[in-house]
């Protein structure tokens, strides 16, 4: 299937799109809308998750916005009732925050998963299910580039948990017959990230000091390699692989196989950017207790399989970035201003679920 025909096959297709007003969610969602597709998106608005209305502020009028948690079964099981797709993006993503509170990975990306995906075997077992780790499942490697073959050795609950959720999720690909594919991000950037603390994507926390004027740290050497990923060439892996036949029950890479160092994108900044500088930084522990060493994908097969591959330069991708946080900055960040992480604490509350699922397709933020 071409690009061309994977793109119309969502024309009037019915998507669900879990953590749908977050950085990945709500750039699928723009990119599926453009596409024809009836999206509806629900987000639990976790305090500094990184879920914001304003992401989907260019279709607005268009998508289903559902305040809700991927946690509630009674929800989940209106919700995924009628839908052709399900993007499972929900969860915890920081893995430092794991490190000192691993309760929130249990119980979004473990017990959320199982609930969306126990819905969908009581309710919509035909539907394909896209969902996104990390590729942290990995944990340390022996030598780039990564391919899906390496064994998985994760070095966090954040990435136990993920590994934990793509399993459950083969699971019911295998045993229920639940159409599903399994991707393995890498480093993601661009426009609409949560930019009030550094908990998430170290290249986005990059822009923001380089637009604050603040020096971008650059831990230990800056030499260890990774790959950066634009976020317009993430959606375009997710909507291909959806279309794609031949992605069912498989496990790609999505990432870049020519990496870059900390340091090369620290001084890439300093020359795009007016006013950025950077500086060496000691690792805090919890950054070096997680520090994985060189890592790259190896994106060979969803490149042979399904014909994607990125074509977002670095540079390029970093001033779309820049220009994007120029015009919004307001929407995302107060300059000197740097939250602390997501309090553990904070578990959110669904609202009540609608009589119908025809209560959530008026496209309407309430």
């Amino acid at each position: 299937m071409t690009p061309a025909a994977s793109i119309a096959a969502f024309d009037g297709a019915r998507v669900l799109i879990t953590g749908g007003l977050g950085f990945i969610g709500s750039s699928l969602a723009i990119r599926l809308v453009g596409a024809g597709a009836r999206v509806t998106v629900v987000d639990a608005m976790i305090p500094d998750y990184g879920g914001n209305p304003f992401n989907i502020e260019p279709v607005r009028d268009r998508v289903a916005v559902n305040f809700g948690d991927i946690c509630d079964r009674h929800a989940m099981d209106w919700l995924v009732r009628g839908q052709d797709y399900v993007f499972h993006l929900a969860g915890q993503v920081s893995h430092i925050m794991s490190m000192t509170d691993p309760f929130p990975d249990i119980e979004y990306n473990i017990k959320g998963t199982a609930v969306v995906m126990e819905a969908l075997r009581l309710h919509n077992p035909k539907a394909k299910v896209i969902f996104t780790g990390t590729r942290g499942q990995y944990g340390s490697t022996v030598q780039p580039p990564v391919n899906e073959l390496a064994p998985t050795n994760p070095k966090g609950i954040y990435e136990i948990s993920n590994l934990s959720a793509e399993k459950i999720i083969q699971v019911y690909n295998q045993v229920h017959g639940i159409p599903a594919v399994l991707l393995r991000l890498t480093n993601i950037y661009g426009p609409r990230a949560q930019m009030k603390h550094s908990q998430y994507g170290v290249a986005n926390w990059f822009v923001r000091m380089a637009l604050d004027g603040v020096p971008i740290r650059v831990f230990g050497t800056g030499l260890a390699m990774r790959d950066f990923l634009y976020i317009d060439d993430c959606v375009e892996a997710l909507v291909l692989t959806a279309a794609s036949e031949k992605a069912n029950g498989e496990i790609f890479n999505v990432g870049v196989d020519s990496p870059t160092n900390f340091l090369e994108l620290a001084q890439l900044l300093t020359r795009i950017c007016d006013g950025a500088s950077w500086e060496y930084a000691p690792f805090t522990p919890e950054r070096k207790a997680q520090e994985p060493g060189d890592f790259y994908s190896d994106i060979s097969k969803i490149r042979t399989l399904i014909g994607w591959e990125p074509t977002m330069t670095l540079e390029a991708g970093m001033a779309k970035t820049l220009a994007f946080y120029r015009a919004h900055r307001d929407k995302y960040w107060t300059p000197g201003v740097i939250a602390a992480p997501p309090a553990p604490d904070i578990v959110p509350v669904a609202l009540p679920r609608p009589a119908s699922p025809s209560v959530t397709a008026s496209g309407e933020l309430r």
